[in-house]
């Protein structure tokens, strides 16, 4: 062998010999294999800067081996350790509306009609049992929340033992009655996690296991102590807590609770920063626990912190064994099957009633949307604290328990103000008494007191989808200016000083007994009886019977049934942007003290068709269709329709008609139409206009006057603000037959 060649074999040996002792030299390294833990804090909405912490840890490749958390880091955490990447976390809460996530504002096709009427009037609820004045626990039930958590974790919602998630997890909450912390590691995932989460003033406490718990950040918001018990070698913390506040910035109730929380929480960070391996703490002052409309900016937050630890981050990762996760898909609207239901801590509410809220009979195919739609309306009623539920898988689809959480307020007292141009300045007051007589009954009673004082008396019993019964009573006194021209139909009354207006004074007591049944939420059809008295009086001339300076025009009784069908799918009453209305009432009236000689039995027919569609973001459109007719020969004219004006709470036969003043025209029969455009400026602010036509006259349909052109028209532009108490709307109206214009204006719920 030439000298060359054993000189290569030698170079060869030497070359397999080294690699050799490389590989060994890498085997020995990764046989290390660290355990990584990862403390996520609460903070609210800051904690969406654990999102993007979490892209930066998984771009270094960091495996995480152990996820502890506390409120929003709880929530966060507990979908990263069900399987999700952090890309896909930060598509979720991109696309999420934290308002109606925190909130108690549940759709309102979730609400039957009677509840849609008490959300839609109300501005401040408060617990009032035995006459004395509470204050409600928290501003919100959190049901928005918990829905839509557990829709996240459905692929994880058998495990019960949360170190069997993708990632061994584990939340911190507080015991509110002895304020000891509690570790939450086993349970139903979205139970415990809304529990964590469940921020003081902001989220009612949550009853957990027969104890009643609230966020874990007031006992310990950060458990770096808890995560090493559980085996992590190397803790990654994130830090989002609040430092504390200047003088400046404490103004208020929720502000002055989160100083008091965060003296605890800083003076406990002191020996808990200096035990953490690799410190994040991003720059997120500008911030508050609230500010969940500035998403991306915190998240961007994070991934700037966590940036800065790269380095430190790769040579961790270069300490573990590689483990590649198994991806989690974000959840689909599948076929769901329920194969039974489970009704569990029910006392006062029937198993029949709770099954008819949630509209489920089994077995039943169904989907996750529907599903929720059920817990939705169960929630909706207002009976309930809470509704907890979750789905057990069985050998022939799924087992649905539900929870729900009985309310143990029965008396509220509610509270409202208003203003418009008919019956200018009001505030309401309101009791409320449930279970009054049945567990499933209701009482109501609004004292309205301004310049037009009235009142309301409403008591119903709710049997879902059978036959409810309700009885309602309402008295309204209104003093306005009206055209003689209206009253005087059928009397022929002298008018020696050819007065235009009058002032008159319209006094209405109406008493209803009626059954009615829902289809479905915003589907309802139902049958009454009604007792109606009239009084319309002028003080402006004549002289009545007992010698008094006024004129009598009825003072009458009417009995009378009636019918009505109701279809109401819009999104929002007052600036819809989907959803259709069908709305038809028929009164045949068949007595009455007749005090103006001029009574025959007739019939009163109404009906409204509305559509309301978004064309594209945030513009809508809404138009409509009205039609009413008096079916019956009498020259009866108390209950004549009544154009003009600007309102969305009407009495009897009152329309509203843009260009016009309110009562300004008259007939027993109309036909109108109207289509009102709406731009969402930014959000809960609406620029709107608007158009409507209209016949109105004396039997226009038998006569065929009603497709002819318009003889009524008006046009509109308004803008709009929708707050908690209610729209707040400015419109000016301009008819031009009239050559006139007017302005509306009106300021919280109507009612």
């Amino acid at each position: 062998m030439s000298v060359s060649l054993r000189f290569l074999k030698y170079i060869f040996i030497l070359i397999l010999m080294n690699n050799s002792f490389i590989e060994k030299v890498k085997a020995q390294e990764k046989t290390e294999d660290v355990k990584v833990g990862l403390v996520l804090s609460g903070g609210g909405a800051k904690g969406l800067a654990h999102i993007g912490v979490l892209k930066i840890i998984e771009e270094a490749g960091v495996r995480i081996d152990y996820i502890g958390g506390t409120s929003m880091g709880a929530i966060v955490g507990g979908l990263y350790a069900s399987g999700y990447s952090a890309k896909q976390l930060d598509s979720i809460f991109k696309a999420v509306d934290f308002d109606v996530l925190i909130q108690d504002d549940l759709p309102r096709n979730a609400k039957t009609f009677y509840e849609r009427e008490n959300s839609e009037k109300y501005a401040i609820t408060l617990p009032f049992d035995g006459f004395k004045v509470g204050l409600p626990i928290g501003l919100s039930k959190g049901q928005n929340f918990y829905n839509y958590f557990s829709r996240l974790t459905t692929h994880v919602n058998k495990i019960r033992d949360f170190n069997e998630l993708p990632i061994p997890f584990f939340c911190m909450a507080t015991n509110i009655e002895t304020g000891k912390q509690i570790l939450l590691d086993k349970g139903y995932l979205p139970q415990a996690v809304a529990a964590s989460g469940a921020l003081p003033s902001v989220f009612s406490p949550f009853e957990l296991d027969g104890v009643l718990v609230t966020d874990g950040g007031v006992s310990n918001n950060y458990p770096i102590e808890e995560i090493k018990q559980k085996g992590a070698e190397i803790v990654i913390g994130v830090d989002v807590q609040d430092s504390l506040m200047t003088r400046k910035q404490i103004n208020s109730l929720t502000t002055v609770l989160l100083q008091i929380s965060n003296f605890r929480m800083i003076e406990g960070m002191k020996n808990k920063i200096p035990a953490t391996d690799v410190y994040i703490k991003p720059d997120i002052k500008e911030f508050s626990v609230m500010s969940f409309d500035k998403a991306d900016q915190i998240i961007t937050s994070g991934e700037k912190a966590a940036f800065e630890h790269y380095e430190v981050l790769r040579e961790i990762k270069h300490r573990q064994q590689p483990l590649k996760r198994k991806k989690t898909a974000l959840p689909k609207e599948e076929e769901l099957r329920i194969s039974a239901v489970k009704i569990e801590g029910n006392q006062k509410y029937p198993r029949s009633y709770i099954k008819g809220k949630l509209k489920i009979k089994t077995p039943q195919e169904t989907t996750y949307t529907k599903l929720n739609e059920g817990i939705n309306n169960l929630s909706a009623t207002g009976n309930f604290d809470r509704v907890d539920y979750l789905l057990v898988d069985e050998p022939n689809g799924k087992k649905l328990i539900v929870s729900p959480k009985e309310s143990k307020n029965k008396s509220l007292l509610r509270l409202a103000i208003h203003y418009d141009d008919l019956f200018k300045t009001a505030a309401l007051i309101n009791y409320t008494r449930k279970s009054l007589l049945f567990n499933n009954d209701v009482l109501s009673f609004d004292a309205i007191l301004g310049d037009h004082s009235r009142y309301n008396f409403d008591y119903y019993i709710d049997k879902g989808y059978y036959w409810s019964i309700g009885l309602k009573h309402r008295y309204v006194r209104l003093e306005k200016d009206i055209s003689f021209d209206f009253i005087n139909q059928g009397l022929n009354l002298p008018n020696p000083d050819d007065i235009n207006k009058i002032d008159i004074g319209y006094t209405d007591f109406t008493t209803q007994l009626y059954v009615q049944t829902l289809l479905n939420q915003t589907f309802s059809v139902g049958l009454g009886g009604e007792h109606k008295r009239l009084k319309i009086i002028t003080e402006t001339f004549g002289t009545d019977q007992d010698e008094q300076p006024r004129t009598v025009f009825d003072d009458s009784d009417y009995w009378s049934v009636y019918g009505y069908v109701k279809l109401d799918t819009y999104d929002h009453k007052y600036f819809p942007k989907r959803g259709f209305l069908f709305d038809a009432d028929l009164h045949t009236f068949l007595l009455s003290s007749d005090y103006t000689n001029t009574f025959n039995e007739f019939s009163v027919l109404k009906a409204e068709l509305g559509y309301a569609a978004t064309l594209f973001p945030g513009f809508s459109i809404n138009p409509s269709l009205a039609v009413g007719s008096r079916i019956g020969n009498t020259n009866l004219a108390a209950l004549d329709f009544l154009f003009g004006g600007y309102g969305a709470k009407t009495i009897n036969s009152f329309v509203p008609f843009y260009g016009y003043s309110f009562l300004d025209v008259s007939g027993n029969s109309f036909i109108k139409s109207e289509l009102t455009i709406d731009y969402e400026l930014f959000k809960n602010n609406h620029l709107n206009i608007s158009a409507n036509f209209a016949n109105v006259g004396e039997q226009i349909f038998s006569e065929g006057d009603w497709f002819k052109k318009p003889e009524y028209t008006g046009y509109a532009i308004g803008y709009g603000v929708d707050t908690f108490a209610g729209p707040v709307q400015v419109k000016y109206s301009y008819s031009p037959e009239l050559s006139e214009s007017n302005w509306y204006f009106s300021i919280g719920f109507w009612f």
